[in-house]
């Protein structure tokens, strides 16, 4: 393939023509590049580079003004609003801001397509006013006020306008109309200059009379690059604007149209490609490199177009791995790197103006990876230290005093961190400067290994320079929102350039990006409406029909635009691939483009339509297995022999890996901080109530005086309890004040339920609380000791029946404690591991001291205190009615669970059972 650059080289070269004395101007940097390649394979002698120009630098060379930052223009044209609006209408410069840019992109407009200002913005003021009319004799102050503002838009131009042509700056537009006001001169200074326009389509009103300026004096050549197919269709789009120019343009009156090819109805493979969602898009675009890189001549003068350019780094992850040289075009967003966040979530805290900082913004924050190593000292990471107190201490906000005792001695970082901006912007860019070289200095260390940090550092420190430079030239910064918003829009255009081969391997770009570039190989993707093309929108104070009447662009001419680059890219392609999303959302486009219908409506070339699924791994659910290895075993030995708890064999019963995970290996839950009190605090809080009130009255009668007593006492006892586990946690407010109030609640009914049986004539006699047991399980299969522990919250006796007795905060119903099969206890934790935990108890108990009388064991559930609150277990009959038939724990009842037990255990012990993972339910 002969690229439409190479045919423009050809051309010029048959001319005889000095290229050192030529000035190529191109619709985009980019293409200089390729064009200067092109040159240099072209000429076989040496001679000076001549002078290559995109569009806006040419310009911008004619017009005497420089271009400035959208930012910069947003705080120039503040200071004119300021002049010209009363002062009782004046908005602050964040209110202002979100509607300038609006007006700013209009004013942009108007000078491009050079309207003239004064009748727009007259006709704009007149329509407003009809929109208003009303009958009555005087308007309202709101309608006062839009009126005035709209015949002020007039004044905001002409005085904007003057303030920056005084300065020698200029938007985009402002410099395209000085430009053409330059023309004369530049044209009367430059008449042995030849300028070369090459791959022009859209032009505004400004190029179009530049052009047509320099080929009238003879002092330019214009190549366009159109096929005839869309050239000869009326109503075909990517032929839109060179119709245009070729039947409006006198130049064409005398001289041809040259440069209308033939190359789009020439054979192509064109395969249109439907796939679910954005990331099956880049996960088929790899299997399709994959594919191409197996061919012959791999994947040269291959390029991958992305609709849409948030795709760039799901691509970078789907490249294969035998693709080496790969060039992007389009930046990094700096938005997306590590350190951006860093400094968002620093604005988001200073802007609360709180003296207190949440925890979790803490532990973000202290957690970043460019700020935990700044506050390491003495082998001792103090972000981690700090974590753990919060963790440990259940703080739910910290004040700065708190933060810097806890980091001493590298208070200093927390104070560059946490201290407060005072919502002063001054203050807020002069702590992230300070930072940032804070964290330069420590990367500075070991500069090879963190270069890449390094050039991000280098970045913001860039962002925050020009944030301080604005605010002190224009001083319109007032507070953190406005300095976030103002950061925000810095960041939104920045980018980090990738490190690449821009000439050959695979090429990566945006649409805009492969203006006058071709590629035999071409794939583009997110071929969906409102990406390709972006569809209907009109971000614009001028309403619809006076774009039309002006003559100012509407979203028809800028879907014609995305239409000619579609086109144009296949139209040198041989192979096409063009992918689109078979399921789009809302943010993310629509159905499918219709360039493909068009496509394939033409006819004009044989199409490939088919659907894929991206292929993903098949993943085959497995459970997990851990073999018992020689060292699992000694473990397990070491467990035995300090002893099973009815708890950590209930967790095996549950799930063989969890008890892996937290016994063997030692691996604990994470704590987290309770914002909320957690059950288990819960619990633990009621226990403690019980045991301070029951312990004095051990191996005593409990009598209702005892009962009376503890009431009293119940709100002191349960307070001072959370104080001490739920730490510096809040109990004053919100949720935790309702579950405070439930634990006084579950003490105070179970109390109350007490005093009901105490005064039925029941006689209860308090044994023990909290009791520890450790007690010996003989296993003569094994050849080391095994023991079991644990710890009983309640023994007591009942009317002479001795009681075991757990609590339970949560809701447990009498079919909890009941089982009919043995068999069933070490299976199914679910119905019956609190079976289980009153059996290991009752058993231990049993081994230390031998009952002889009466034994029942249950629960008492704080949440089921309704009947018979004690509710005991039960051994059911096998018989279909399934009657209970003995709530007393005998010596056979306990001999039928030792052997359920031993059975457990040497399970667990044998080391040709694995640890086999169940799936929960």
């Amino acid at each position: 393939m002969t690229s439409f650059i190479e045919d423009v080289i050809a051309n010029l070269k048959k001319q005889d023509i000095d290229f050192s004395e030529l000035i190529f101007i191109l619709p985009s940097k980019r293409a200089g590049v390729f064009l200067t390649h092109y040159l240099s394979n072209s000429l076989h002698k040496t001679i000076f580079a001549p002078q290559i120009l995109s569009i806006e630098e040419f310009v911008e060379n004619l017009s005497d003004l420089k271009y400035i930052s959208n930012t910069e223009l947003l705080f120039e044209f503040y200071d004119v609003y300021l002049k010209i609006t009363p002062k009782e209408e004046v908005e602050p410069f964040d209110s202002f801001s979100k509607w300038a840019q609006l007006l700013l992109q209009d004013f942009n407009e108007i000078d491009r397509y050079l309207i003239s200002t004064d009748n727009i913005f007259d006709y704009l003021k007149a329509i407003k006013e009809l929109n208003h009319w009303s009958l009555a004799q005087e308007q309202t102050a709101s309608v006062k006020n839009y009126i005035s503002f709209w015949s002020r838009l007039k004044k905001y131009y002409h005085q904007f306008k003057d303030q920056l042509i005084a300065n020698r700056k200029g938007y985009q537009g402002l410099v395209y109309r000085e430009a053409v006001d330059g023309i004369e001169h530049y044209i009367a200074s430059n008449l042995n200059t030849k300028h070369i326009f090459i791959g022009f389509n859209a032009l505004n009103k400004a190029e179009e009379i530049i052009i047509q300026e320099l080929l009238q004096q003879d002092l330019a050549s214009i190549y366009w690059d159109i096929d005839q197919t869309f050239m000869n269709n009326p109503i075909h789009d990517a032929g839109l604007f060179m119709r245009s120019h070729k039947a409006n343009w006198s130049f064409f009156d005398k001289h041809p149209f040259n440069w209308i090819k033939s190359h789009y109805s020439d054979n192509k493979n064109i395969e249109i490609i439907g796939t679910p969602k954005n990331i099956g898009q880049v996960k088929h675009i790899g299997e399709l490199l994959d594919t191409l890189n197996n061919r012959p001549d791999g994947i040269k003068d291959t390029a991958i177009v992305l609709g849409d350019e948030t795709l760039l780094i799901p691509l970078l992850n789907s490249i294969p791995k035998g693709i080496d040289a790969i060039n992007i075009t389009m930046g990094l967003p700096i938005k997306a790197v590590p350190l951006a966040s860093l400094f968002e979530e620093l604005f988001q805290i200073h802007k609360k103006k709180s003296s207190n900082f949440y925890y979790k913004e803490v532990v973000s924050i202290l957690s970043h990876q460019f700020i935990k190593p700044l506050l390491d000292f003495e082998n001792d990471n103090y972000s981690d230290r700090i974590i753990e107190h919060i963790q440990n201490n259940n703080i739910v906000y910290l004040s700065l005093e708190k933060l810097k005792d806890l980091a001493k001695p590298t208070d200093y970082i927390i104070d560059l961190l946490f201290n407060s901006w005072d919502d002063h912007p001054e203050k807020a860019v002069s702590q992230c400067s300070k930072l940032i070289l804070k964290i330069k200095d420590f990367l500075d260390i070991e500069k090879s290994r963190n270069l890449l940090a390094l050039e991000y550092l280098y970045r913001f420190n860039e962002i925050f320079n020009e944030l301080r430079l604005l605010n002190t030239t224009y001083q319109h910064i007032n507070n953190i929102n406005t300095l976030l918003s103002l950061y925000k829009e810095l960041l939104k255009s920045e980018t980090l350039d990738f490190k690449g081969e821009p000439l050959r391997g695979l090429q990566i770009m945006g649409m805009l990006e492969s203006r006058v570039l071709d590629f035999d190989t071409v794939i583009i993707s997110s071929v969906n409406e409102g990406i390709l093309p972006s569809g209907k929108s009109n971000n614009s104070f001028i309403p619809f029909d006076v774009k039309i009447e002006n003559g100012l662009p509407t979203y028809k001419e800028k879907d014609a635009v995305y239409t000619y680059h579609f086109y144009r890219l296949l139209q040198r392609a041989k192979n096409i691939y063009i992918i689109y999303n078979t399921e789009p959302d809302v943010l993310n486009g629509g159905e499918k483009s219709r360039f493909i219908t068009q496509l394939e409506i033409e006819k004009l070339h044989s199409i490939n339509h088919y659907l894929v699924s991206p292929k993903v791994p098949s993943i085959h659910p497995s459970l997990k297995v851990v073999k018992k290895t020689a060292s699992v075993i000694n473990t397990i030995k070491t467990i035995a022999e300090k002893g099973f708890s009815p708890s950590s064999l209930t967790n095996y019963i549950r799930n063989p890996i969890d008890f892996y995970y937290e016994k063997i290996l030692g691996i604990k839950n994470y704590d987290e901080v309770e914002e909320t009190v957690a059950a288990n605090t819960l619990g633990t809080v009621i226990h403690q109530t019980l045991e301070d009130f029951y312990k004095p009255i051990v191996n005593d009668v409990l009598t209702e005086l005892h009962l009376e007593t503890m009431k009293q006492s119940i709100d002191k006892t349960v307070e001072g309890h959370f104080k001490s586990y739920y730490k510096e946690g809040d109990i004053t407010k919100g949720k935790n004040l309702i579950i405070f109030e439930i634990a006084k609640r579950y003490v105070d009914n179970f109390l109350n339920k007490e005093l009901e049986t105490v005064r039925a004539g029941n006689v209860i006699k308090i044994i023990a609380l909290e009791k520890e047991i450790r007690v010996p399980f003989e296993i003569p299969e094994l050849d080391f000791p095994v023991y079991l522990r644990g710890t009983v919250d309640r023994i007591d006796e009942y009317n002479g029946v001795t009681r075991i007795i757990d609590y339970k905060t949560g809701k447990v119903d009498q079919n909890k404690v009941e089982i009919v099969n043995w068999e069933d206890l070490t299976t199914d934790y679910d119905k019956f591991s609190k079976s289980f935990q009153v059996l290991s108890y009752a058993y231990m108990l049993n081994e230390i001291d031998q009952f002889s009388g009466s034994l029942q064991g249950g629960i008492i559930s704080f949440k089921n205190l309704q009947g018979d609150y004690f509710l005991k277990f039960a051994k059911k009959d096998k018989s279909g009615n399934g009657a209970v038939k003995d709530h007393n724990i005998t010596n056979n009842t306990l001999d039928e669970f030792a052997s359920q037990l031993k059975g457990l255990i040497l399970e667990i012990c044998n080391p040709e059972i694995n640890f086999i993972e169940k799936l929960l339910k």
